[in-house]
């Protein structure tokens, strides 16, 4: 194909954030801003470095060194984690994976850019509450107000469900499912949607908190705020502190730890896990794309378990040290 008739870089921008990700991917608002802000970081770092404006760039001058140099910029100047220049790096991969179909001339250079790998980088250790402690969280809200039962019923769909927060606040009346099924139908990343199986207690108490509602919309949110409006992230976070409070006068030990909604889906997660569902079951239970993510479930779970280990006593076993029997091994050894 004929240079003249390529692409611009322009263009393969505009088409790669209107077509692909908001049409093609449907993508949520939140992933194509986080896009957008590693575009605008990339274009102004490419601009200082190479001396053009960003409507002048080829698709040829994001190539590798100036990728490399630019997450060298986001850890160094802007102080990011590797994790959030991972995130950058991804969002690159994924405008040059789609630019490979558009213009075969910058192949090359979209290859070695492709060849950058992820960072690696010490995952925290994750955090998640015990059965006891869940359920004091659980208990903690009031009932006899209008309040306390929503958060009541609010925890108790986190935590049968895993979902996040985000998701959770945009459930309406109708994705209730409370008849036949018994679940819950939840708009997840990447407006993919999935079905959540409810504990028969969770059902009970949904169908007490539809009655308290009162509502005839389907479309009306299934957690409200006093105006009716769905809650915020920040509501539910404070909702929960004020529970988490509550439950720490039976379980102090909790007023230590930073316990946030998202903690409830990492319990879900763990708790799952140890009463032994697969964990393809959990990865599609929380919407993960790839039971790969699901895997540090697994991986916090065997930490448990091996620092249950260190506290027994071993066996008195006499034991016998291993010698190389030459130097190159000796050597080896010692590595």
């Amino acid at each position: 194909m004929p240079d003249a008739i390529m692409p611009s870089f322009t263009k393969l921008v505009q088409s790669f954030f209107t077509e692909h990700l908001v049409h093609q991917r449907a993508l949520s608002p939140r992933t194509v801003s986080a896009y957008r802000d590693t575009f605008r970081l990339l274009l102004s770092f490419a601009e200082k470095t190479t001396g053009k404006p960003p409507t002048r760039i080829r698709l040829t001058d994001i190539n590798a060194k100036l990728v490399l140099a630019f997450l060298a910029h986001l850890e160094k100047v802007r102080k990011n984690a590797a994790r959030s220049r991972n995130a950058r790096l991804a969002a690159i991969r994924s405008f040059l994976k789609y630019a490979t179909h558009h213009d075969v001339s910058a192949l090359q250079t979209i290859q070695q850019v492709m060849a950058i790998p992820m960072k690696r980088f010490d995952r925290p250790m994750l955090g998640f509450l015990s059965r006891d402690e869940m359920q004091a969280v659980l208990e903690a809200p009031d009932t006899s107000s209008w309040t306390g039962q929503r958060d009541r019923v609010l925890f108790a769909v986190l935590y049968n469900t895993g979902a996040r927060v985000s998701e959770i606040i945009n459930v309406r009346a109708k994705d209730a499912i409370l008849d036949t099924s018994l679940s819950l139908h939840i708009m997840g990343k990447g407006r993919k949607k999935r079905t959540v199986p409810l504990w028969r207690s969770t059902v009970t108490q949904l169908r007490a908190w539809k009655r308290r509602l009162g509502t005839n919309s389907a479309d009306a949110p299934l957690f409200p705020n006093r105006d009716g409006a769905p809650m915020t992230r920040s509501n539910v976070r404070q909702r929960l502190e004020a529970a988490t409070r509550l439950a720490a006068e039976k379980h102090p030990q909790l007023l230590k730890r930073a316990i946030s909604p998202h903690t409830f889906r990492h319990t879900t997660a763990m708790h799952l896990l140890q009463s032994g569902v697969d964990i393809t079951v959990i990865a599609l239970w929380l919407g993960h794309e790839s039971p790969a993510t699901t895997h540090i479930y697994i991986e916090a779970d065997l930490a448990m378990k091996e620092r249950a280990l260190g506290k027994l006593r071993p066996p008195k076993t006499k034991s016998v040290r291993y010698r190389p029997p030459d130097q190159l091994l000796q050597f080896l050894q010692n590595l």
